[in-house]
């Protein structure tokens, strides 16, 4: 058994929130760790004498919080959309790039033709910013192949990097994500051809952990998405959803429907969805890169969500087109400026709601029997995460116990 104790450290626990202390902060605290777990939290005076041969460090004093989880990324994928990025600065809009063959597609069209080894090599420089900043969990998308070899390309890149950095990879199948050229006009066809048989190689391979789709008036309606849930349903596998970006087609009600693990973007969700949500028990994933990057306009229903008690994930979206963001602390700055989410909801977006946003149950907070994935700050409060830009106060992150 390996045992450390960790001293002289401010933890934010993360743990279930009170009006007065929303952190779950303890001052002057320790935590134990046994075998890649936290074993033991509290005030520093009450550490447990019976340590045995332990190793003790102390943190002089420097913040703890959860290591950080992105909760939806598209970080594997090749080439760029850098003349995108030119076309929206002078004027087209997200639906007429991709409507001429731009957006999703032309990324498809790269990936489909880029070599596994140099998917991964190129998937890993943006892995290893996010690392950079603390994070330990990322939860990783297909559906820039929309064809079953790439797609199943994607996922098995996606299951490398967990093998080539200390990362815990989640990943989701999507190829309900857009409607390849070849299947122009043609989308049932493209579920019954491509994404379904795709999915079930996926389960057959153990390749994914989700399901997702995007239901949209440029990729797929409510009914089609449907068909994909049924089929994610019969193979035991969670959904979720990207919902509500560009309109509001009932896509977040429909996922609630099939319980979904969330719903995501959500700018035109309505008070229907956010019951539907609240009642499923659904979590509302922001991203406020595709908003930043899209410079849309019309912002979530932040206030409803609240309100009804939906809980709220932030993340990158991690993509070469809408969001091409690979840091969560400058995601945390944007949903609070952005947004308006308080910093204690920000890094609970990145911790404990990110966790709830993946089914994941052993990480997120703070607490004795989950993994001791953790994040040290040379910062004095966990405002200062959200506050700063362009500013990494990373110390030290451990993944299971292993700084």
């Amino acid at each position: 058994m390996t045992r450390r104790a960790l001293t002289d450290a401010t933890l934010a626990t993360m743990a279930a929130p009170t009006s007065t202390e929303p952190y779950g902060l303890i001052e002057n605290a320790a935590l134990v760790i046994e075998d890649g777990r936290i074993a033991w939290v509290g005030p520093a005076d009450d550490l447990p004498q019976n340590l045995g041969d332990a190793v003790s460090e102390s943190l002089n004093g420097r913040l703890v919080t959860p290591a950080l989880i992105d909760c939806h990324t598209h970080i594997v994928f090749g080439g760029n959309r850098a003349r995108e990025f030119e076309m929206r600065l002078q004027g087209a809009s997200y639906e007429e790039i991709a409507r001429a063959g731009g957006g999703i597609v032309s990324t498809v069209q790269a990936t489909r033709m880029t070599y596994e080894t140099t998917l991964l090599k190129d998937a890993l420089t943006r892995v290893d910013a996010l690392i950079a900043e603390g994070a330990a969990t990322l939860e990783i998308k297909s559906g820039y192949g929309l064809d079953i070899d790439t797609e199943l390309k994607m996922l098995h890149v996606a299951r490398a990097i967990a093998d080539t950095r200390p990362i815990r990879v989640v990943t989701s199948f999507l190829g309900a994500h857009a409607i390849p050229a070849d299947y122009a006009g043609q989308p049932d066809a493209y579920i019954d051809e491509v994404c379904l048989p795709a999915l079930d190689r996926a389960a057959d391979l153990g390749l994914a952990d989700a399901v997702d789709g995007f239901c949209e008036g440029i990729a797929f309606t409510p009914d089609q998405i449907a068909r994909v849930f049924d089929r994610a349903r019969a193979r035991g596998l969670p959904v979720k959803l990207h919902a509500e970006q560009l309109s509001n087609l009932n896509g977040a009600a429909l996922a609630a429907r099939y319980r979904a693990l969330s719903a995501d973007h959500l700018e035109h969700l309505d008070t229907a969805g956010i019951q539907a949500m609240a009642e499923a028990g659904s979590v509302a994933v922001l991203l406020p890169g595709a908003f930043y990057t899209l410079r849309e306009t019309r912002l979530p229903p932040v206030d409803g969500l609240r309100e009804a008690g939906v809980p709220i994930a932030i993340a990158t979206d991690c993509n070469p087109g809408s969001s091409p963001l690979a840091s969560l602390l400058l995601t945390m700055n944007m949903a609070c400026t952005l947004f308006r989410l308080t910093p204690e909801e920000a890094l609970a977006g990145v911790t404990r709601e990110a966790a709830l946003a993946l089914g994941l149950t052993d990480c997120g907070r703070i607490e004795p029997g989950l993994r001791a994935d953790l994040a040290v700050w040379d910062i004095a409060h966990p405002a200062e995460l959200a506050y700063r830009i362009g500013f990494n106060p990373l110390h030290a992150r451990l993944f299971g116990g292993t700084p």
